[in-house]
């Protein structure tokens, strides 16, 4: 488990990456397969759509085709691309969820199972409240669950993204939530609309749509930077929380896949994020381009894991 990126900076292998022109790469397909391990229709699906639409428009070899494979939480998708050939005919669309599906006992393996290509893609989560709740404020909630621990209904999905933020969230302030189990996020925001739970995560898009209406609250919104869609909507950092958490989006690769396939596949995803029409379209949906390349994506990991880890073993999920 903590053999953390050695295959990718042994040998100045990040050097060589640098250093190869993404046409120098050996890869036996015109169409790599890209592994989106989550339902059509989903946000990982319609991000990597845009890819996929992008990619098909530039004047690079391979090109991607975006192949769902849902099931497991992500997981049967995962499997699937760890066994693949290590040739560059098969990549990986990843989040944090390939940490929390290792330390909630899902499976047996996480990110450093494959090879960084890049990171693409960051979707703030908002903190978000029914129309009912009885607070008004991110400082109103916290000090009712400090208040009243374990009694405030937080839907999440357990063991996933949705529940770590607030586990996170709880670790940093002192809160106590009740956790109330949803298969998937739109069960989530039914349960909100509904004032069947008091908080859960939600995105920009689904605020946006409800919050003038009254029927949510957004309390903060887990960025570094307010969201430009939610221009009064402060971040936790504003209103004195250290925090962010978004699901952030990458690509990987099997493991062993050769150092010049890597860097290929790397600058043809940094070509396609630097399109102005797929920014644009990715922020209309209140997900943002955040290009990382290989060795500092696997550095970010890192650092996720070990944050996730601590609370993992906190909350007794993890045995380390």
């Amino acid at each position: 488990m903590k053999r953390i990126f050695t295959s990718l900076l042994a040998g100045g292998a990040m050097a060589a990456m640098a250093a190869v022109p993404a046409h120098a790469a050996d890869i036996p397909c015109d169409t790599a397969k890209m592994i989106v391990p989550w339902k059509a229709g989903g946000g990982t699906h319609i991000v990597f759509s845009l890819f996929e639409q992008t990619i098909q428009k530039m004047d690079v070899k391979p090109k991607i085709q975006v192949v769902t494979i849902p099931g497991q939480g992500g997981n049967k998708g995962a499997k699937e691309a760890r066994k693949a050939k290590a040739d560059g005919c098969t990549l990986f669309a990843i989040h944090q969820s390939a940490i929390v599906s290792y330390l909630n006992g899902r499976v047996d393996f996480t990110w450093d199972a494959f090879e960084m290509v890049a990171q693409l893609t960051s979707t703030p989560e908002i903190m978000g409240a029914s129309g009912k709740a009885p607070f008004n404020s991110l400082q109103e909630m916290t000090d009712a669950a400090k208040g009243a621990p374990e009694t405030i209904k937080l839907g999440a999905t357990f063991g996933s993204t949705s529940q770590f933020m607030w586990l996170l969230y709880e670790e940093l302030t002192g809160a106590k939530f009740k956790y109330v189990p949803f298969d998937g996020t739109a069960e989530r925001v039914t349960a909100l609309l509904a004032d069947t739970i008091q908080l859960g995560t939600i995105n920009i898009p689904t605020a946006r749509k409800h919050i003038g209406k009254g029927a949510l609250k957004a309390l903060a919104l887990a960025a570094d930077a307010r969201s430009p869609l939610l221009p009064d909507l402060p971040t936790l950092k504003e209103l004195g929380v250290d925090m962010t958490y978004a699901l952030d989006r990458g690509v990987v690769a099997p493991k062993g896949t050769p150092p010049e396939v890597l860097a290929h596949w790397s600058s043809i995803f940094k070509q396609a994020a630097e399109n102005k029409e797929l920014v644009d379209a990715l922020a209309a949906k209140g997900t943002f381009v955040k290009y990382v390349g290989p060795e500092d994506y696997a550095a970010w990991f890192k650092k996720t894991y070990d944050a996730h880890e601590k609370v993992a073993i906190k909350v007794g999920m993890f045995k380390k």
